[in-house]
């Protein structure tokens, strides 16, 4: 058994891994950090169109700021998310932009004077101010009162990798590639690293950690249709839950993006739509002004994603041999703009469809995108449960999110949170309670155990194939844990993935080497990804409301008297076939933003019992307050600023507000 020790142990290599990694190691801490592919293969480099903060610098971003931002953050998030958290991702927001500037990141940029946009079907002329000119601009996105949106191109993704990448390499950061964590090393209470294998040779390995963070993204491939990469299995969030210590968080709450293209499922940015693209049906009609005549085809991303299936189920769609979808308009924003603002869309639209949008449309239907859920932390990006365990980015459940995300908040989260949890993971490593004191014979044990699981596949005689096991998981996943749920088909799912566990205890391969083996991969990771997709389906039929990505349509109403709270999903034993559940309160009474309507569809909610008696303190807090400034006001209605590590406290400067 080899074991490799590190400070820091930093699995995943994408966006908020990389942050997280840079930050500790800026700290004095030696810093390893795993990957399934080069970091710059990671799966952020998909990421289009762009990341929000606050900059407030083009025409339609004026009079942006962090409150701003935060109320649409919270609204978007159907009042899930945590509100304290929620501020300290828009106070760093615009701290991150200016970071990744200076480190090269080319972001468009504001051009003084009159410039053509499209906006809500029309050609309109704005002007940039004078004074704007050269800073960065933003475009719009939906569910935003401004135009927030920073960006290069539609390859924002791109752009960010491959710079915090360097940015890595520079630091003198060692990345592990081909390396797959498949176990947590902890004794009940503490996480000491990670039982890892090599992907190449299949040897184990044990890497000790003061500090271990999970970095691995989102769990996207558990559906069959979904904008996720091939290796977004959830993988990291799975090995946290089999710990049976660790919780996971709101696994329910799933994100389906509107514009996948169809029928392969491949993202085409919400940028089309904030550029001025158009929904259009089989008749060539915009359909979205007939259900949301406010924010239209901008609408937040579950809402746009119900309407549009909505629509499909009315007879609407277009049909086509793999069967019904929409169509996205970008025609209408001219050759130049789709060759310069949107050319990776044209890339896409050109290789996996034979068309070229800009003049043709787009078949769109959607795609499962993103997971609110993940590893339940607390402020720190540290677990609540188990001691040493961190994690930041879509792996986690830091819960700025809630129950739905707004477009270009989860880019900003990478780095955002990579840059807080990344300070939080040095303190941790700088205090006694990081103090390795872990046996060397528990790390064999743990290493033992797990490498008789992969002697046991290796030598099974098991009939079940794993690959048939996770194509029917996907399968059923889409049929029935999708954009509309019902208890019925919810009990269906649940009973089904829990007869596909059981077999997946019986896989059998025909290939039984211990180094490079997809078959062999395909049969451990089968099994865990049917307990992330168990707590998402289980979650699912528990939580009898509708909030956010999570619509039940035997359930319609937000049910903020019974449901105002956080699913905690564990795993206490391999040997069970459901997780056990339990639920995190949301204190109305420490919120800046009481429950509301969110400004989509109906005003149909059950309101939280507290909700009135905090909304007549917030109201008594302003008019005390009255002519004092918005930081003030804003610090006695919820303070936050404490929370923040002291390097990214302070206000941000823009146009017409400067530091004081």
């Amino acid at each position: 058994m080899n074991i490799v020790y590190t400070d820091v142990l930093v699995i995943g290599g994408g966006l908020a891994g990389l942050r997280a990694a840079i930050g500790a190691k800026r700290r004095g801490h030696d810093t390893i950090i795993l990957s399934l592919v080069p970091p710059k293969r990671s799966h952020s480099v998909a990421a289009q169109g762009g990341m929000q903060s606050s900059l407030g610098n083009c025409i339609k971003g004026e009079g942006d700021n962090e409150d701003v931002h935060f109320e649409d953050t919270v609204r978007g998030s159907d009042w899930g998310a945590d509100q304290q958290v929620a501020r300290l991702f828009v106070n760093t927001a615009p701290k991150a932009v200016r970071e990744l500037t200076a480190w090269g990141v080319p972001w468009n940029r504001v051009k003084r004077g009159d410039r053509e946009v499209v906006i809500n079907g029309q050609r309109v002329t704005i002007t940039e101010k004078d004074e704007a000119h050269g800073l960065i601009t933003a475009r719009d996105f939906g569910g935003t009162k401004k135009w927030r949106t920073c960006y290069t191109s539609d390859g924002t993704g791109h752009a960010m990798l491959y710079v915090i990448s360097d940015q890595a390499i520079a630091s003198s950061i060692p990345v592990h590639e081909r390396m797959e964590a498949i176990a947590l090393i902890h004794d009940g209470s503490r996480c000491y690293g990670a039982i890892v294998r090599n992907l190449i040779s299949g040897e184990l390995l044990a890497y000790v950690a003061k500090a271990t963070c999970i970095a691995t993204g989102g769990f996207g491939r558990v559906y069959r249709v979904t904008t996720n990469a091939v290796i977004n299995e959830g993988i990291g969030a799975a090995i946290a839950l089999e710990t049976g210590v660790a919780t996971l968080g709101n696994m329910e709450a799933v994100q389906f993006h509107p514009t996948g293209i169809f029928p392969a499922g491949i993202l085409v940015t919400e940028g089309c739509r904030g550029d001025g693209g158009l929904l259009l049906d089989v008749d060539r009609h915009r359909f979205m002004p007939d259900y949301e005549p406010e924010k239209k085809e901008l609408a937040s991303r579950d809402v746009v994603s119900r309407r549009m299936e909505q629509h499909i189920h009315a007879g609407k769609g277009v049909h086509s041999p793999y069967g019904d979808h929409l169509w996205l308009d970008i025609t209408i924003l001219g050759r130049a703009h789709v060759e310069k603002n949107l050319r990776e869309v044209k890339d896409i639209c050109n290789y996996f469809l034979g068309i070229d949008p800009a003049v043709d449309l787009v078949p769109v239907r959607p795609a499962q995108h993103y997971s609110m859920g993940g590893i339940r932390t607390d402020h720190t990006g540290q677990s609540r449960t188990l001691k040493g365990l961190f994690a930041c980015g879509e792996a986690a459940c830091w819960d700025m999110h809630g129950f739905n995300r707004l477009g270009g908040n989860s880019v900003a989260e990478t780095v955002v949170a990579g840059m807080i949890v990344g300070e939080f993971l040095a303190d941790f490593c700088d205090s006694m309670d990081s103090d390795i004191d872990i046996s060397t014979a528990l790390v064999r044990e743990i290493w033992q155990r797990e490498n008789g699981k992969i002697d046991a596949l290796l030598n099974s005689t098991g009939t079940e194939s794993g690959d048939a096991l996770k194509a029917r998981m996907q399968e059923l996943m889409t049929a029935k844990v999708g954009i509309f749920r019902t208890g019925k088909e919810l009990e269906e799912a649940v009973e089904e993935l829990q007869s596909l566990l059981a077999k997946s205890r019986n896989i059998g391969l025909k290939t039984r080497v211990r180094g490079a083996n997809p078959e062999l991969v395909t049969a451990y990771r089968v099994q865990k990804m049917l307990k992330l997709a168990l707590c998402v389906a289980y979650g699912a039929l528990q939580r009898t409301e509708s909030r956010g990505a999570h619509f039940r349509e035997d359930y319609p109403q937000r049910n903020d008297k019974d449901w105002l709270k956080r699913t905690l999903a564990t795993w206490n034993s391999d040997a069970d076939t459901l997780p056990a559940l339990a639920y995190e309160a949301i204190d109305v009474m420490r919120m800046e933003l009481p429950p509301g309507w969110r400004g989509y569809g109906a005003k149909d909610y059950i309101d939280h019992p507290d909700t009135p008696t905090r909304m007549a303190e917030i109201e008594a807090i302003k008019a005390n307050m009255h002519g004092a400034d918005r930081f003030a006001i804003q610090m006695a209605l919820m303070p936050y600023e404490r929370l923040l590590p002291e390097c990214f406290r302070g206000r941000n400067e823009r146009l017409g507000e400067s530091l004081p």
